[in-house]
């Protein structure tokens, strides 16, 4: 599979630019190329901001594509879920207590 191919198949940055970095041949003969997008302007800075996307791995004439994943904001997201569930199960017991309803009127 051509580059070309596999690299149009990459999903579509947030409007952000792709840049591929220098072509690095390692020790067994596969030559690596590394991938990132450029975005600037958030937030007040003035800077642009570079983030890994992932890697093209060239071996033995096969292109392999494989992605950066970032823990960082996976491990974020649980807890976030988890905060909101703990949340709204504090608001469902103090709101209506499990337990029955025993005074005498």
């Amino acid at each position: 599979m051509e580059i070309r191919k596999v690299a149009d198949r990459l999903p579509p940055g947030a409007g952000g630019l792709r840049v591929y970095g220098e072509p690095y041949e390692t020790a067994n003969g596969a030559t690596i190329i590394t991938v990132a997008r450029i975005g600037g302007r958030r937030m007040g800075t003035s800077g642009a901001v570079a983030v890994p996307v992932g890697v093209f791995v060239i071996h033995d004439g096969e292109v392999a594509w494989k992605p950066a994943v970032d823990e960082t904001r996976i491990a974020l997201m649980a807890l976030s879920i988890g905060l909101a569930s703990a949340v709204l199960a504090t608001l469902a017991v103090l709101r209506r207590p499990p337990w029955p309803d025993l005074s005498r009127r």
